[in-house]
Parts: C-alpha cells; sequence; structure tokens
C-alpha cells in the first residue's frame, strides 16, 4: 500500500488549539487513522495510505474551522470528527456548530454538539410534541431546558413547568425528614440544577415565586389543563400508560412539550410497563408528534461515558439475542 503525503494548511494561531495540549488531539487522529501528522515550516503534512491520509486531513481542516470560529477543541470534538469521517459526514461538525439555542448565566454558549442533537433541537422547534429518548449524556433534559428558558425569555411562552415521576432508583426516601417539598426535592434536583446553571438562581427564584416556573412530581399535574407554557416531562421511562395519559392530555393551546427518557433506566417494579414505551407504539403516526432517538454516538459527557453506554448497549443486544435463541429451542421442542 502506498503512502502519500497531503498537506493542510490552517491559520495562524489555531494550530495549537487544533493539536491540543501536549498534542494530545493530534495523537489521536493518528491512532485512529494509522497516519502520521508533521509540522513544516507552518504547513501540516499528513502521511498514510491515501484514504486514511484525506480522512486525517479533513478532520483537522474541521477542526480549525470550529476553532476559527471561535470554539476551544476539545477531546469530544475529536473524538465526534473522526467518528463522522468514518460516515464520510466531516463538514457536518462546522454545520451543526453554526446552531445556537442560548447562554449560560456565566455566559457559556449551548448548543447541539452532534447530528443527533442537531436533529433534536431541530424537531422540538418545528413540532409541539417531541420525544427524546437516549441514554444519559445525550443531553436530552439539558437541551430542552434551554430551549424551555429561550423561549421564556423571548415570550414565547408565559411560564415554564417542569415534572418527573417520583421513582426511586433503587433507594427509598419516604422515611427522610421534611415536608412533602424535601422529600420530593431529590427527585427533581438534576432540573433545579440545570435552571441555575443557565439561568441563574436569582432569575429562578424570582420568577419561581411568581409561579412563572413550575418544577414539580408529574402526579401534581392531574386534573390541571397547561396552556402558554414549555412543558417538560423528564424521566418518561417511569411513568406508567396511565401517568403518561393523563400528562399528554393535560396539554393546552400555545403549549410546547418536551418528553424524555432512556429506554434503559426503568426503575418500575419489573412486571410494570413503562408510558414511555407504550406512548412510542400507540403515537408513532400521529402528526405533530416527533420522536428523536439519541444514541451512545451523541453522548457529549467524558468519552469514558460514551464508552461505557456502547458496552452496556453490546452487553444488552447479546442478552435479547440469547433470550430469544433460549425461547426459539424451548418452542421447538
Amino acid at each position: 500500500m502506498s503512502i502519500v503525503e497531503t498537506i493542510v494548511t490552517i491559520p495562524p494561531g489555531l494550530q495549537s488549539n487544533v493539536f491540543g495540549q501536549f498534542d494530545e488531539h493530534v495523537k489521536k487522529i493518528e491512532k485512529t487513522l494509522n497516519v502520521t501528522v508533521l509540522e513544516r515550516d507552518g504547513n501540516i503534512k499528513v502521511l498514510g495510505p491515501e484514504h486514511a491520509s484525506g480522512k486525517a486531513a479533513d478532520v483537522i481542516r474541521q477542526l480549525a474551522k470550529l476553532a476559527q470560529a471561535g470554539n476551544t477543541i476539545t477531546a469530544q470534538n475529536v473524538d465526534y470528527a473522526l467518528a463522522l469521517s468514518y460516515e464520510d459526514k466531516e463538514e457536518a461538525i462546522v454545520q451543526i456548530d453554526r446552531d445556537s439555542i442560548c447562554h449560560t448565566i456565566s455566559g457559556k454558549l449551548i448548543k447541539p454538539k452532534t447530528l443527533g442533537q442537531k436533529a433534536y433541537v431541530d424537531s422540538i422547534r418545528a413540532n409541539m410534541i417531541t420525544f427524546g429518548i437516549g441514554p444519559a449524556g445525550t443531553g436530552k433534559t439539558y437541551l430542552a431546558m434551554a430551549m424551555a428558558i429561550q423561549a421564556f425569555k423571548e415570550d414565547e411562552v408565559g411560564r415554564i413547568i417542569l415534572t418527573r415521576p417520583a421513582i426511586e432508583a433503587g433507594e427509598k426516601l419516604g422515611f427522610l425528614p421534611g415536608d412533602l417539598q424535601s422529600k420530593v426535592d431529590p427527585y427533581l434536583r438534576p432540573l433545579y440544577d440545570a435552571l441555575y446553571q443557565i439561568m441563574g438562581p436569582d432569575s429562578f427564584q424570582k420568577n419561581m415565586e411568581k409561579g412563572l416556573i413550575e418544577v414539580a412530581p408529574l402526579a401534581y399535574m392531574r386534573g390541571r389543563t397547561l396552556d402558554n407554557a414549555y412543558i417538560i416531562l423528564d424521566e418518561a421511562q417511569n411513568t406508567t400508560p396511565a401517568q403518561m395519559k393523563m400528562f399528554l392530555t393535560r396539554i393546552g393551546f400555545g403549549s410546547k412539550v418536551i418528553i424524555t427518557g432512556d429506554m434503559t433506566q426503568k426503575d418500575l417494579p419489573s412486571d410494570s410497563k413503562s408510558g414511555l414505551d407504550v406512548a412510542v407504539r400507540v403515537l408513532g403516526g400521529v402528526e405533530g408528534i416527533a420522536f428523536c432517538t439519541l444514541t451512545s454516538k451523541d453522548v457529549v459527557r467524558h468519552p469514558l461515558v460514551q464508552k461505557i453506554v456502547q458496552a452496556y448497549e453490546d452487553y444488552e443486544k447479546k442478552q435479547k439475542y440469547r433470550e430469544e435463541r433460549a425461547k426459539g429451542r424451548r418452542g421447538g421442542k
């Protein structure tokens, strides 16, 4: 196999950002694509088999465009650019970066970081009800919160309602001291954390006192009609079919709904059906309702989280295959 040399030119001052600390980003590109990257007189030379050399050069160019747009290149950017290179979609990483939702209280820009997240955000904009389904770390709840807060700031809706079922993840909290709010707060803490980060504690508290932001267990939604609101149901895999139907029939005029869940992390009793599973089967063809499935490729936490999610997905597929084979053997007897 012949070795070819591909020249990459990136604007001055961006090289250290693209290469990473101690050239960690370039080393990852070299290892993944089996190429050698050299810097000579301001130019970057990529040496390797023709196909791999071209891929590596394209990845470096796209990372340079991200850096030129003001981004600090992270390991996650490099991992995702490499993953896209296998699908010949390297340029998508720059297209994704052009989208933005809002800023956190500290000034950090919130935006989708993967193709799956971009499709999820676009779906929220286009539909009245969006289901975001996928593993931990894919940004389902955080992006939904950012969209809700931005819509609230721009007066597209009059209030934000955040809810989740109060189901213990293997731990019993019923005997904790305090009033009802104190008991349910642990279940709702992830929602509070996102609100504090994006909106700031002072603004959140003022709007909470005015009743413009409400964070409550799902049971509190019964009997209400939710007009002119941005409504987020988190951890929907822990709803029963009756709870899901109850929630969906609360939606009024001028409202937008986002329902998030992870099918693999159900805390319901083993003999109970998940309202999220039933909703996917029942509502799949209903106009105005969209289903977005995020995968391990869309995990934007520490790279190790992506590997953990993928390992569990592979394990569960193998287990399901073994169970189906075992049933087939028993059925054939």
